[in-house]
């Protein structure tokens, strides 16, 4: 082992144990700490003030770039579907299809369709009144109500943009976000399903009495709700488009030429965002402006952070560590297991799925030719392994983990020993699922 390699070493795990400390311990910003372990890594391999500061600047800039666009409207999309009624239609929907034989599992449908374009957090407050009211009716116990819903809503969220970790993964490392889509929709229904059956044995030892919650104010409850097509057709056509562009990429056809502008992730979002704005039949314009307001600040706060790994993993692209680690460590051999373990320490260390997936993703890049991730497809099982790692463990670090808590009051032990290993077991199921797909890809 080299002095050089040796030195570069010490000064990654400098700063990544900074980020943990800063962001798990002392609860500053993201982003800062991400500022701040940009610095000390730069400075601690000895490049000039000027030429971290700039290096900074670049990954920030281009991170951002290719991101900025697909985070905000897609934030807006979310938001939008949360306050004019969209989520409830939904799930109501497929209560209905599925049947109140299988509450659980209804639930669990419900926060894998509603959190393709809604963040975790915000899915699980807006569905939880239904959810706390269903369970009463059906005498399901509340903690597998809850922790299917909360699991169905973690899986797309920690594999599938336009959520900040995937969409951040995908343009740090390289991949097409249409085919990501795709394939992590494969990867996330058998981790959702996987949490589903975990939650309804385990949850059984746990009854609690189901407290309805107070609709969320935010929403309109006076607004007529959309219908089902115009609450699902915001949701599902941004995502054919986008998928069929990437399924079209090869072909020359005037058709394929459409679709390589309907499928851009910004137009195709752009798109959603005013199917769901005509949809919001009793939306006032001062109630729009509010929710379009809404979801520039909260996109605010999610691009900053996005920003801050850009500009993490351009210092440490400058460090070269790609080829100091590849020259002395077996990395080759390692493949998928050592994006999965980093960001699986990552988030069980820190707490947040998304500053963990960043996090790797910037380590990750300038290691990819040593670890073998060369072409797109096996650049794109990289990002999974990412989101599979991201998922485990939720706990008692994690803000996602106290929503689910404190909004259907649930006990401690029942929620590490239900919710948490069933984050643990999605992760497990999503890698052996990356796994079986590298034999096809």
């Amino acid at each position: 082992m080299t002095d050089s390699f040796l030195q570069i070493l010490i000064v990654l795990l400098a700063g990544i144990s900074l980020i943990v400390v800063l962001t798990a311990k002392l609860r500053l910003h993201p982003f800062f700490a991400l500022l701040i372990a940009s610095f000390v890594v730069g400075l601690g391999v000895q490049l000039p003030v000027m030429e971290v500061v700039n290096t900074m600047k670049e990954g920030f800039g281009n991170i951002l770039r290719s991101l900025g666009f697909m985070i905000l409207l897609g934030t807006a999309l979310g938001v939008i579907l949360e306050r004019n009624g969209s989520t409830g239609v939904m799930a109501n929907y497929i209560l209905a299809k599925i049947g109140r034989r299988y509450p659980a599992l209804a639930m669990s449908v419900t926060g894998f369709i509603v959190g393709l374009p809604i963040f975790c957090d915000s899915g699980f407050i807006v569905l939880s009144g239904l959810n706390s009211t269903l369970a009463k009716r059906t005498g399901t116990p509340l903690v597998i109500m809850a922790v299917s819903m909360a699991t169905g809503l973690y899986s797309v969220h920690c594999l599938i943009p336009p959520h900040p970790g995937a969409a951040a993964a995908a343009g740090l490392i390289g991949v097409s976000y249409g085919k990501l889509i795709m394939v992590g929709i494969l990867v996330a229904i058998p981790a959702m399903l996987a949490a589903y059956f975990y939650t309804s044995f385990a949850g059984k030892k746990f009854v609690f009495e189901a407290s309805v919650e107070k609709p969320d104010e935010r929403i309109n409850q006076r607004a007529t709700p959309p219908s089902v097509f115009n609450s699902f057709l915001p949701v599902l056509l941004p995502i054919i488009l986008i998928a069929t562009k990437s399924i079209l990429s090869t072909n020359i056809s005037l058709v394929a030429k459409v679709f390589a502008v309907l499928g851009d992730p910004v137009i195709a979002l752009s798109v959603g965002v005013i199917l769901a704005l005509l949809s919001s039949r009793s939306g006032k314009g001062r109630e729009i402006n509010l929710w379009l307001q809404e979801s520039a600040e909260k996109a605010g706060g999610i691009l900053v952070i996005i920003g801050g790994g850009g500009a993490f993993g351009a210092v440490l692209a400058a460090t070269k560590i790609g080829q100091h680690m590849g020259a002395v460590l077996p990395l080759a051999g390692m493949g998928i297991l050592f994006p999965f373990l980093l960001t699986f320490v990552l988030k069980t260390a820190q707490g947040s799925s998304t500053v963990a997936i960043i996090t790797a993703a910037s380590i990750i890049q300038p290691l990819l030719p040593a670890l073998g991730f060369i072409t797109p497809d096996q650049k794109l099982l990289c990002v999974l392994s990412m989101g599979a790692g991201s998922m485990m463990i939720s706990h008692a670090n994690d803000a996602y983990f106290w929503v689910i808590a404190k909004f259907e009051r649930i006990e401690m032990p029942a929620m590490l020993k239900v919710y948490s290993v069933a984050t643990l077991i999605m992760g497990l199921i999503s890698l052996l699922m990356v796994y079986l797909l590298s034999f096809f890809m």
